[in-house]
């Protein structure tokens, strides 16, 4: 037999095979012997020096073992159990063991974590700083999250899409207004319109004085010397020129860093609409050719349009050309611009700049500081670049600022102008009002057959696509709706340039069962908006086919420039009543009860009631016209001449007229036929009169 006496006191741990009540510990490694060996444990040579915590250990029982693989389980002596810190043992009795895993104070906060629900939230919450400056960190980690921001393109990407589109310009002067229509492969994608009445004051730079301040709305009210007050955000204010030492530690608060009556270096980003103000900014930025200018700023950034090798390219020029403490935004016009351009467009936006400074230490405000070109160099500015080919000009005015603008800033685009003096409308020459006109409709027509239908709304704009007349050319119905969905992305693009339509829009395709499908949806609408210098962004597609997206308005838009609410429906497309009003009928169908077989027949009328006048309403003249005819049509059957009704009454108006008409048969009723032998029989009778007479 063999007795355990190599045991440690920390060796007894309880094990999982037991209950708790007799748990028991396992035995030490024992080496398996046969059953007819003996050895005695307790006989110990006198050489051999006993240790005091051997002699501690307990003693076990002898366990013969009948099998090699068994396992033998013994139940621990309460006494040499080790104690664990923080759990006293209780004398009366033995103790019964519990196993715990880790503190048991992260085990009571893990149960509480898992079993305890939250506290529900029932009044609003505050954040510290400004709520509007953290809803733009929130977007801007969710589109870093998402992986949304627009890839740089490659060179063969962006040579490719310069020379597959052949663009031109059509300006057109008329009636105190320019009209400026962009053409891409003869196709109309966008439109602009300049009036000389009327000018936009984007791009101004004022010294205001701040009227109020809205802490709860996070706003300021800022008067610039145009009436109605503007509007400064919090999420638009230069903390860094705002900031002093009281307030440098401080969380970003409107409050804290403007006071009723303080003058304000601001710049119009937004013109007044309705009753709104006009909104400001108080991070000035002077756009310019090839660059936009930020002085109060170090941010330097280059347009993703452009290829990776032209942007390493101008980082190189403008590392020697910029000034310190300024920073630029190099614009998608400044592919190609050599050192010299981009140096000249910097010191011109320099020299603005120190004028703008200059006019701001003399005046208090609100004062106009600095006010942007009109629309025509504006879009000849942004807009007119390499990629045209040619500019239609109708107008002596407008050839001239033109001529002269570009002779200062790009020489080499001058040789493109075309001057239209042959006096038909250039507008007409290139049918762009007749696709303007197309424009203004709520429904777009595909050239495969199917259809868009755009609606504005005072949340968002909805563009719904319908297949409509397109059917496919084989294939099955997936193939049929994707073909669809395609060219439908290319169209909305088309129709959100031309319009002009911003802020929130989205796209009801038609569903789509494969996934790729869907992302290839979405890839032809991200390449067709490469095209639009606005600002958007792209969501993915839904399961439902809805695509999210926004896009930045740029001016007031198609539908506003030649159209105005309705007087009688206030634009809503609605006239409303104060009684119920039943459901039009179509032209052209059946009342409701009519049999098939009278679908072709006039029916009756009901007879409009007194005190009404009906477009169809039968006049005096028209009553008299129709009794002459009836009194040259009716049988004369009296002894005076005149004639004579079905009834014996003489017919003197039309009254008497349609009450001398039959009735008509009821419903079922067989109308009575006259017999074919009378009719053929007088018919013989005729005849043969007629020849006996001829005889």
């Amino acid at each position: 037999m063999v007795k355990n006496t190599d045991l440690d006191s920390n060796d007894y741990v309880s094990s999982p095979f037991t209950a708790p009540e007799t748990r028991a510990t396992p035995v030490a490694e024992t080496p398996v012997v046969d059953a007819a060996e003996e050895v005695v444990a307790t006989d110990q040579s006198p050489d051999v020096e006993i240790d005091t915590a051997t002699q501690s250990k307990p003693d076990f029982e002898p366990i013969v073992l009948e099998n090699p693989m068994q396992l033998v389980f013994r139940p621990p002596a309460p006494e040499y159990i080790p104690i664990r810190s923080g759990r006293p043992m209780d004398d009366e009795g033995p103790s019964v063991r519990r196993r715990t895993r880790g503190n048991r104070v992260e085990r009571s906060e893990r149960v509480e974590r898992v079993y305890i629900e939250p506290e529900q939230i029932t009044e609003p919450q505050r954040i510290r700083g400004s709520t509007r400056i953290e809803a733009k960190r929130q977007r801007r980690r969710d589109s870093r999250d998402s992986g949304r921001r627009r890839p740089v393109v490659t060179e063969t990407e962006f040579l490719a899409r310069r020379e597959s589109v052949d663009r031109k310009m059509v300006v057109r002067s008329k009636d105190g207004r320019i009209q400026i229509g962009v053409l891409e492969d003869n196709v109309l994608v966008e439109h602009y319109v300049a009036r000389s009445t009327e000018s936009s004051i984007i791009g101004n730079v004022y010294i205001g004085k701040v009227q109020n301040v809205l802490p709860s709305m996070e706003a300021a009210f800022v008067d610039i010397g145009r009436g109605r007050n503007a509007v400064l955000y919090s999420g638009e204010v230069d903390w860094d020129a705002a900031a002093t030492e009281e307030n440098a530690n401080q969380p970003r608060r409107i409050e804290m860093a403007l006071k009723s009556g303080d003058p304000l270096l601001v710049q119009v980003t937004k013109d007044p609409v309705g009753h709104k103000g006009a909104r400001l900014t108080s991070q000035v930025s002077l756009p310019g050719r090839y660059v936009v200018y930020v002085p109060s700023g170090s941010i330097n950034g280059i347009s993703r349009k452009l290829p990776d090798s032209e942007r390493t390219r101008l980082k190189k020029i403008l590392a020697t050309v910029l000034p310190e403490n300024a920073g630029v935004i190099v614009r998608t016009a400044a592919e190609g611009a050599t050192e010299e351009q981009l140096t000249l467009d910097v010191q011109r936006l320099t020299a603005q700049w120190d004028a703008i400074q200059k006019k701001a230490e003399k005046g208090n405000g609100p004062v106009l500081l600095h006010s942007e070109p009109d629309l025509l160099v504006k879009i000849i500015r942004d807009v007119f670049n390499e990629d045209f080919q040619n500019i239609i000009i109708h107008g002596d005015e407008a050839k001239t600022v033109i001529s002269d603008y570009l002779a200062q800033v790009a020489p080499d685009l001058i040789e493109r102008i075309i001057d239209h003096n042959d006096g038909t409308d250039p507008f007409d020459t290139y049918r762009i009002n007749e696709q303007i006109i197309k424009a203004l409709d709520r429904k777009v027509w595909l050239p495969s057959g199917g259809s868009l239908v755009i609606d504005r709304t005072e949340a968002m704009t909805v563009i719904d696509v319908n297949t409509g007349k397109f059917i496919g050319s084989g294939g099955n119905l997936e193939e049929t709706v994707t073909k669809n969905n395609l060219e439908s992305a290319e169209e909305i693009v088309r129709q959100l340039r031309l319009r002009d339509i911003g802020g929130i829009v989205v796209i009801d395709f038609i569903d789509m069962v494969l996934e790729s499908n869907r992302d290839l949806v979405q890839r032809r609408l991200i390449e067709c908006l490469s095209r639009d210098r606005t600002k958007h962004q792209v969501a993915e597609i839904t399961s439902l086919g809805l695509v999210q997206m926004t896009r930045k308005k740029l001016g007031l838009g198609l539908l506003e420039t030649f159209g105005e609410p309705c007087e009688v429906c206030a634009g809503r497309g609605l006239i409303i009543h104060h009684e119920p009003v039943g459901k039009a009928r179509v032209e052209g169908s059946p009342e409701p009860g009519a049999s098939r077989r009278g679908r072709g027949k006039q029916t009756t009328q009901p007879k409009q009631q007194q005190g009404q006048t009906g477009t169809h309403e039968i006049t005096d003249s028209a009553r008299s016209a129709l009794a002459a005819i009836a009194t040259a049509t009716v049988n004369h059957d009296s002894s005076d001449g005149g004639p004579v009704a079905r009834k014996g009454k003489t017919i003197e108006d039309l009254d008497s007229l349609l009450d001398s008409l039959p009735e008509a048969p009821e419903p079922g009723a067989r109308t009575a036929r006259r017999p074919r032998r009378a009719t053929k029989k007088a018919t013989s009778d005729t005849s043969t009169g007629e020849s006996t007479t001829a005889d």
